[in-house]
């Protein structure tokens, strides 16, 4: 089936373009992103600590993910219960790197991310789309934008969620999670050499849409 990845920093718009891109071509969007801050939120809440490797496996096999659609787009359900706006919140945006860095983490999500792309046109955007869980994609994206544009969307995001968090905090969360993507040994954060750089910084999600819509369709059209 048809497989477009979209990678990039955190605060990109990946998911907004991910999301919108699916719709578009009618296909099924996943949100690898909120499965790690599901599995972070579970984490968070079960006091598991992220060095004991066998509280991690035990904790881990509990864990149950799929997505939910609403009026406001996807819900993330964990467990069976929505989590959607829970692991949207600050707590969760402090951990989620460090979660996402531990290699069984990461194994159960590739799996579980394969399974839902089965047998269906799918949009998947994170940080190892391309290079880990799509290798073979049709179509490749990598977002990027300057550091202070992510920052105002971050903090307008979480302003929208009724957050209001210091432009400061939101700066050095991102700085932190950069290095963290980029650093871990599992699975970091990379450009695909296949991958189709868009610098979003001035772009509007409208325009942003038509560029990878056009991209998209052509590239269905040499396959």
């Amino acid at each position: 089936m048809f497989q477009i990845a979209i990678d990039g920093h955190s605060s990109c718009g990946k998911s907004t373009l991910a999301r919108a891109l699916a719709h578009e071509l009618g296909y099924i969007y996943i949100d690898s992103g909120a499965m790690y801050r599901a599995v972070t939120l579970f984490f968070l809440e079960n006091q598991v600590d992220l060095y004991d490797h066998a509280m991690i496996q035990q904790y881990l096999s509990q864990v149950e993910l799929s997505f939910g659609l609403a009026d406001t787009g996807n819900r993330t359900i964990l467990n069976g219960r929505d989590v959607e706006d829970r692991i949207r919140e600050m707590d969760v945006a402090a951990k989620v790197s460090p979660v996402a860095t531990i290699p069984e983490v990461r194994r159960k999500m590739v799996q579980r991310q394969r399974e839902l792309a089965k047998n269906h046109g799918v949009v998947m955007d994170g940080r190892d789309i391309g290079t880990v869980v799509f290798p073979y994609a049709a179509l490749k994206i990598f977002l990027t934008a300057t550091v202070q544009r992510r920052v105002e969307r971050r903090q307008l995001q979480l302003f929208e969620q009724g957050h209001i968090v210091d432009y400061e905090d939101i700066l050095h969360n991102l700085y932190e999670r950069d290095y963290i993507d980029s650093t871990r040994s599992d699975s970091p954060l990379m450009r695909s050499p296949e991958a189709i750089v868009i610098d979003n910084s001035n772009l509007t999600p409208e325009e942003q849409l038509a560029i990878c819509a056009l991209l998209a369709r052509h590239r269905m059209e040499m396959h």
